[in-house]
């Protein structure tokens, strides 16, 4: 794991003021002593990657949506096949893909709330570098472990028996509804992750609205299945939209009229995710 000092050294490319440099035999041809933004951020993303690789997110971003395919596929699809027109494997592949948008967002969380707890964004405040290149890298590092979270996705939900019936038109539009999701959670949770603070705190945070949230969702039994007072909740709550959006498109029956509450819904995202973020950075600056 990178120090504070390795950071500090691996993104700067020397100090405010100090003199030009001349390479031997380069008279009249000076180099910029600090690194470009693009340097930076390339520099930042990569030790971002490459932390991903050295924890073994990659491992449980597999291991997150097999997990949740054998705890409720394997004990309720007796059950629910018996209902009519029921592939409780396509019925469950939106809740496995959403959990693992889900553990995405929970490792940009954490490492968010891990650079202010071990001080790392501390020493980015003193480098000749925009504020903004550090949430940047952060967020291309989410992005790829975004990437890789969908596929496996994908893969756990093959396994169980899900298959593509909207077409490639249904099934692009199905991932790419997904994508979306997977970006807004991942730039709110990074918000998240810098105003908790610290990691302890942001796992509370991330952990019980996501378990509330998935468990009374369309995601495991349909709303039938839940008692008539809690029924509005169930319906309207983002992940059950989400799911039935992406289960409409993946059936190829889409409409506005099904898909509308879910970019409502991404849109609220956006707006959480920016004011977090705003409050966020300055609790950093601060």
């Amino acid at each position: 794991m990178s120090t504070g000092s390795e950071v500090s050294a691996l993104v700067a490319g020397g100090v405010p003021g100090s003199p030009e440099v001349i390479p031997p035999g380069g008279a009249g041809v000076r180099l910029d002593p600090h690194p470009r933004s693009l340097q930076q951020w390339w520099a930042l993303t990569g030790r971002g990657v490459w932390k991903v690789f050295g924890n073994g997110e990659l491992i449980f971003a597999f291991i997150s949506p097999a997990f949740l395919a054998v705890c409720f596929y394997l004990p309720l699809r007796s059950i629910m096949n018996e209902a009519p027109g029921m592939n409780y494997g396509q019925f469950l592949m939106p809740i496995i893909v959403l959990q693992s948008v889900g553990f995405a967002a929970s490792s940009a969380a954490m490492r968010a709330a891990n650079d202010g707890a071990e001080g790392i964004n501390t020493r980015f405040r003193v480098l000749p570098m925009s504020a903004a290149i550090p949430m940047l890298a952060r967020t291309a590092t989410n992005l790829v472990l975004l990437a890789v979270s969908l596929l496996c996705a994908a893969v756990a939900c093959l396994i169980i028996g899900w298959r593509a019936d909207g077409g490639v038109l249904g099934t692009v539009g199905l991932f790419a509804l997904a994508a979306t999701i997977g970006v807004l959670f991942s730039l709110l949770a990074d918000g998240i992750g810098l105003l908790a603070g610290t990691p302890e705190a942001t796992s509370q945070a991330m952990a019980l609205p996501t378990l509330i949230l998935g468990m009374l969702s369309t995601g495991f039994v349909p709303l039938a299945q839940f008692p008539e007072w809690i029924q509005p909740f169930v319906r309207n709550q983002p992940i059950s939209q989400f799911a039935d959006s992406m289960r409409a498109l993946d059936a190829g029956t889409a409409t506005w009229e099904l898909v509308r509450p879910s970019l409502a819904w991404c849109v609220g995202l956006l707006f959480a995710a920016v004011v977090l973020l705003i409050l966020g950075a300055r609790k950093s600056r601060g």
